[in-house]
């Protein structure tokens, strides 16, 4: 029954060797300094000589020897008795010399020609009626220095490799150590006093115990009362490098050991505890022993083992199903539900694996329109890239041969809709930001049984982001028509453009406080019928003798949009001494010498915002841009000093410059040949170039009314811009979410379905990916194992009782 055990350990320890599995089995580990003849022991042990031998370190790689002793054969027809076995090759080795090189060969192989180390073991198996069942390991000697090629970390290296083992509760440590060196330098015993400090699960071996100085024994340490160790020491007696030279035989040897200990005169008494042969049958006991005791232990792993491999095979799913149609169709059916409810989850917020460390699914697409898309927005500035020429310029085209009055509105939509074309390049970008959003959801939407099938899992990914492409396209035509839109048509009576100019005003110049104005009933029929103020904003409505004085944001009780009423009123607010009869003369006047494309474009520019433009003058109410028309006394030349400053004028005030370096007239034009007049003004003028700046004069500085309509002009830009930014910021999120993040939702599942639901793709869908397939049949194999060894380790159980 105890062989039985050391039989099973072997077993499972061959089986979760080649599995990788993680139960750690009762084992015998030795542990010593460099050439402390641990090698030597081991071949005694066995009897033969098949362990790499020589100067410096020779052991590099940890050797799991298992002896596996073996009846005799009664038959004749076997020619050996003993033979070896490697796990890595499937061959019986009978001679030892070729176990001995093939343990070399194995080691370069591995751990190459440069005395390095590794962790990776070699299993041998010797099969042999004269040993014990056992089960050692042979690990590097602990060396101090590197020599020659060696690594400069081996030390290190070493010492990590051994404590692997011996730290394990489940090893017994051989701690081997040479009788003629002082034990208190022993390294062996110092690693073993760090993972076993009580000495419950180390024995001692000593070597070289015939080299001793003469007169000096060990049999204080053999006894147990220099280093305590429950398991005892043990003294054994090697052959030297000379017997070896002579191939002494391991049998003579054992004789000579135990010739040894008898003749001795300090180790006669305590012979029968010593030896090779002693140290091979309390190696056997102690396993079997450890074996035992750690049986309960192990099945409790096991089960563990066992109940996490169960685990981790149902997370790979069955096989069993991949052959019935119907069967598969329902498995694709509930993985495709499943990857759009996570699509949609993800989006709405109500994904169970939400992040609380980062934004994650619609979160992320809520930041792209509350802070890159709007910030992008806000940071345009309506007017960054106008300056005052390409103001003057449009003002100019826009009136044509014709000087103007008033600011034309024609340069006002001229000037705002590239403006507003600024827009539509952020929105457009804020499509493309949450389209890329939605196919980073898309593939983020996995779940573990998703991720057995990988051709399913891209075929999923790839059919939701050919839905969201096809609705790329509407969504962009469709945010880019917005912008159109707001370019088709400028509406000029929003009543926020209204408050927008007139905020615009009110901070060029404080309003000026309202006067009260005395009536004049007979130049009442000169105003407008229409009770209405500007831009369609009403009024307070009073009886016919009742007049009310006009604001300055254009938000008056009267219509702006007559010059002449104007100056009427301007006429009762400068002159109240002046007759009746002249300012209704100069109200008719004004009505028949203005056009009505001059009073529509006054009444709507001007008089909307009369303060931004008194933000230059003096601030009181006479210094308008009306009154630097018609003068700050009186409406008309009659009033001021216009006149007298028409016909003082040294020269005329230039409208532009030729800069394009224009060719003169005078050698190609009509008058080419008269040169001779004695007019020679003609002779001066020369053809026009191709680009002509409008300017104001040669200094470039602008005059007072240029100044005063170039600020106009950018404070309704402004404002007009403002409107149309908070009407895009408002409406391409909806139309985003309308028409391509709840389209997709509401279509995904089933387009989904119509795509890939086809019986004829269920098995190419669900082809697993191969190392998927062979992790699940090493995990099956491993769990099986663990099922046999509980099954196994059971039954010894109830042997032994």
């Amino acid at each position: 029954m105890d062989a039985d055990l050391i039989k099973l350990v072997n077993k499972l320890q061959d089986t979760f060797a080649n599995l990788g599995g993680e139960l750690d089995m009762p084992q015998l580990a030795v542990v010593g300094s460099q050439s402390a003849g641990k090698s030597s022991v081991l071949e005694t042990i066995v009897g033969r000589d098949f362990l790499p031998r020589g100067s410096g370190i020779v052991t590099r790689r940890p050797l799991v020897l298992q002896l596996i002793h073996t009846p005799v054969a009664e038959t004749p027809t076997q020619t050996y008795t003993e033979w070896g076995q490697f796990l890595h090759i499937d061959k019986r080795f009978t001679d030892f010399n070729e176990i001995r090189r093939e343990i070399e060969q194995e080691t370069f192989r591995v751990a190459g020609q440069n005395k390095g180390i590794s962790k990776l073991p070699i299993h041998l198996r010797i099969y042999s009626p004269n040993v014990l069942d056992l089960t050692l390991v042979d690990l590097p000697g602990l060396t101090k220095i590197p020599v020659g090629d060696q690594p400069s970390d081996i030390e290190r290296q070493i010492r990590s490799l051994v404590l692997d083992y011996i730290s394990k509760p489940n090893c017994v440590i051989l701690a081997v150590s040479a009788a003629n060196v002082d034990l208190a330098n022993s390294e062996a015993l110092k690693l073993a006093r760090q993972v076993d400090p009580q000495g419950r699960r180390t024995i001692g071996v000593l070597t070289k115990l015939d080299l001793m100085d003469a007169g000096t024994n060990a049999l204080d340490i053999l006894t147990g009362r220099v280093y305590p160790l429950k398991l005892g020491f043990i003294g054994v007696v090697n052959r030297s490098q000379a017997d070896i030279n002579a191939e002494k035989s391991l049998q003579d040897a054992l004789e000579a050991e135990a010739e040894f200990f008898r003749s001795h005169p300090a180790y006669r008494n305590i012979a029968h505890k010593n030896g090779t042969r002693y140290l091979a049958k309390t190696l056997n006991q102690v396993l079997m022993n450890h074996i035992r005791d750690k049986l309960p232990d192990m099945k409790a792993r096991l089960n563990t083992l066992m109940g996490q491999a169960q685990q981790e095979l149902n997370s790979f799913g069955d096989a069993a199903i991949y052959g019935d149609k119907n069967q598969q169709g329902a498995l694709i059916l509930r993985l495709m539900t499943q990857f759009a409810r996570d699509f949609v989850a993800s989006i709405e917020g109500t994904s169970v694996d939400i992040s609380t460390k980062e934004l994650s699914g619609g979160a992320r697409i809520y930041y792209i329109f509350n802070d890159v898309f709007g910030q992008a927005l806000q940071s345009i500035d309506a007017t960054h890239n106008l300056d005052n020429q390409d103001i003057r310029t449009a003002i100019r085209n826009s009136t044509g041969p014709r000087p103007s009055l008033f600011v034309p509105e024609i340069a006002f939509d001229l000037l705002v809709k590239p403006q507003i074309k600024l827009l539509e390049a952020p929105s457009l970008r804020c499509v493309e930001l949450v389209y890329e959003e939605l196919v980073k959801i898309c593939h983020n939407c996995t779940s573990s049984e998703l991720q057995r099938f990988p051709r399913l899992h891209a075929q999923l990914v790839e059919v939701v982001s050919e839905l969201l492409r096809e609705r790329l396209g509407p969504t962009t035509e469709y945010t880019q028509s917005l912008i159109d839109i707001q370019t088709a048509y400028i509406n000029t009576n929003h009543p926020a453009f209204i408050s927008g100019s007139a905020a615009a005003a009110a901070a060029l110049s404080p309003a000026p406080p309202k006067q009260v104005l005395p009536r004049h009933k007979h130049i009442e029929p000169s105003q407008p019928a229409s009770s209405e103020a500007l831009n369609g904003a009403p009024s307070q409505e009073d009886d016919d003798d009742s007049t009310d004085e006009p604001t300055l944001n254009g938000s008056s009780g009267r219509d702006a949009r007559s010059v002449s009423s104007t100056i009427h009123d301007r006429s009762r607010a400068g002159a109240a001494s002046a007759p009746p009869i002249g300012a209704g003369t100069v109200s008719s006047s004004s009505h028949r010498h203005q056009s009505p494309k001059g009073h529509h474009h006054s009444s709507r520019h001007v008089s909307g915002s009369t303060t931004a433009i008194a933000g230059h003058g003096s601030g009181t109410a006479k210094e308008t841009f009306l009154n630097y028309f018609f003068g700050q006394n009186g409406p008309g030349p009659l009033a001021g000093s216009t006149v007298d400053r028409a016909n003082t004028a040294q020269g005329v005030a230039p409208v532009g410059r030729d800069v394009s370096g224009a060719d003169p007239s005078l050698e190609t034009g009509l008058m080419a040949g008269r040169r001779s007049m004695e007019n020679n003004a003609a002779f001066d003028m020369k053809s026009l170039g191709k680009h002509i700046e409008a300017v104001s004069d040669t200094s470039g500085h602008m005059t007072l009314r240029e100044e005063m309509e170039t600020n106009l002009i950018r404070s309704l830009i402004q404002s007009y811009f403002n409107i149309v930014r908070q009407t895009i910021q408002d409406l391409v999120p909806k139309a985003i979410m309308h028409l391509l993040v709840n389209n997709t939702s509401q279509q995904v599942q089933n387009r989904l379905v119509a795509s890939l639901y086809r019986p004829e793709l269920f098995g190419d869908l669900l082809n697993e990916d191969e190392a998927l397939v062979a992790e699940r049949a090493r995990v099956k194999a491993l769990l099986d194992a663990y099922r046999d060894a509980f099954k196994t380790l059971s039954e010894v159980t109830l042997k032994s009782t």
